[in-house]
């Protein structure tokens, strides 16, 4: 069945997203035979990436002693994604998700075989890790919004929020494990095997994706091939102030306040005064807040607006806060909220605008989100490298909260405006309230506040 079109089930700026109490089971969607067998595939894979990605970054850095090849790695991997990732979406909305996804997966399988054989007979260079992290960043133009439409075909709309914020818990779990396993095999037989390891991870998401039942999938109307598809989409979205307004947010947020890389790195060394060990508490926190922050956005039933913008305008705050924290201990306090509510921001915008678009469009559009989202933060830590030279690290942080915060604030009196909200503060069963009310249902709750 379909899921119909984006404007009969979008959680646009409304009442019922904003505020319908529906909740979930945290695991609900886990109950759907396909959507187990991706999420168990994606568990052992996501592992096995972060594995790779730490014994990368290592191999470079022990091939060269320069920081700045580790950067450059970095930045090849993203690069694809910043340059073709709209078409990518084009060619995601043609093509069968499924069939597309075991040739990603696939390609990407074979990129940490080959590297792995590199390493372990001793024949690999620099360039080809080079080479093997843009090859990896190719495959994740398609591979990226693939997956991310193909969970709406596993589990429909009503369990795509629990889906996304699942697979989003199954992201920071691996991320807590995969490089602690990586550091282990590394220092005990080295970076070759952490290759080897993730290429084989890739076994598990092949042998889901190949064990699915394709009749019980939610059949979606694939966009047919033809010219100007991408301007299609870029109109689409142009054309959806609930649609281009998250993404804007998503934007503002991951440009100004996800550079945790430079903001982390130097409260550690030039605040604290307490190196490597700190900053790794500082990751592992925030990585359990943000697993916190998944879960809790799993049970939750619906993608509601409200969500999203108090959710961002908490994020930021509370950045600000954390640049004021006058001993180490606090600061690392801190990072758990700020990792749940970072999460928020995320799975809420990713469900809502996946469940606000078209099937036949949302290819196009969830790439542009990606662009955006994973685009924003190698935009934005530069900005945020040169505040922190110029003025410290702690105004760096706050600046980059202030900026989110105020950009939660201003958008989200723009979607109140466009769904024909407005404010209301009151009282119920004696507890303050502030929400979202349609315009004519203002003057009946005003004797509540």
């Amino acid at each position: 069945m379909s899921t119909g079109p984006g404007a009969d089930s979008a959680p646009a700026p409304s009442t019922s997203t904003l505020e319908d109490p529906g909740k979930s089971s945290m695991f609900s969607s886990l109950r759907n035979r396909n959507y187990r067998l991706f999420f168990m595939g994606q568990v052992v894979s996501n592992t096995g990436t972060w594995m790779q990605r730490i014994a990368q970054d290592w191999l470079v850095l022990s091939l060269t002693g320069s920081a700045t090849a580790v950067g450059v790695t970095t930045a090849l991997q993203f690069l694809p994604m910043l340059l073709f990732g709209l078409y990518g979406g084009v060619l995601v909305d043609r093509l069968p998700k499924r069939p597309t996804l075991l040739v990603t997966q696939s390609s990407m399988a074979l990129t940490g075989l080959a590297l792995a054989f590199l390493t372990l007979t001793g024949h690999v260079e620099v360039w080809h890790v080079y080479l093997a992290a843009f090859a990896v960043g190719l495959a994740t133009v398609v591979d990226n919004p693939a997956r991310q439409t193909f969970v709406s075909e596993m589990v429909g709309p009503d369990q795509l929020q629990n889906a996304v914020s699942l697979n989003s818990a199954n992201f920071q779990s691996a991320r807590l494990i995969g490089p602690a396993v990586a550091g282990l095999m590394i220092t005990g037989v080295g970076t070759g095997w952490a290759f080897l390891a993730n290429g084989l991870s890739f076994i598990a998401p092949i042998t889901g994706l190949l064990l699915m039942r394709a009749r019980e999938l939610y059949v979606v109307r694939r966009a047919p091939r033809g010219k100007g598809q991408l301007r299609e989409g870029l109109r689409y979205v142009a054309g959806r102030p609930d649609l281009i307004w998250t993404i804007v947010l998503v934007g503002f947020v991951s440009t100004f306040g996800f550079n945790f890389p430079v903001y982390l790195s130097a409260f550690a060394d030039d605040v604290f005064h307490a190196g490597a060990g700190s900053y790794s508490l500082f990751n592992t926190v925030m990585a359990v807040g943000s697993l916190a922050g998944a879960l809790l956005a799993a049970r939750r039933g619906t993608a509601r607006m409200r969500v999203l913008v108090v959710g961002a305008v908490a994020f930021g705050t509370l950045e600000m806060v954390a640049s004021l924290a006058p001993s180490l201990w606090l600061f690392a306090l801190l990072m758990m909220p700020i990792g749940m509510f970072g999460m928020t921001v995320n799975v809420t915008a990713n469900s809502s605008v996946q469940l606000s678009t078209d099937p036949a469009m949302r290819g196009r559009v969830m790439s542009l989100y990606m662009m955006v989202f994973m685009g924003g933060a190698p935009l934005g830590a530069p900005i945020a490298g040169w505040i922190t030279d110029a003025y410290g690290v702690r105004a760096g942080l706050a600046a980059g909260g202030a900026i989110a915060a105020g950009a939660a604030v201003v958008i989200g009196l723009v979607l109140a405006r466009v769904g024909n909200l407005r404010l209301s503060v009151g009282w119920h069963h004696g507890h303050p309230q502030v929400r979202f009310v349609p315009r004519q249902a203002q003057e009946q709750l005003a004797p509540a506040a």
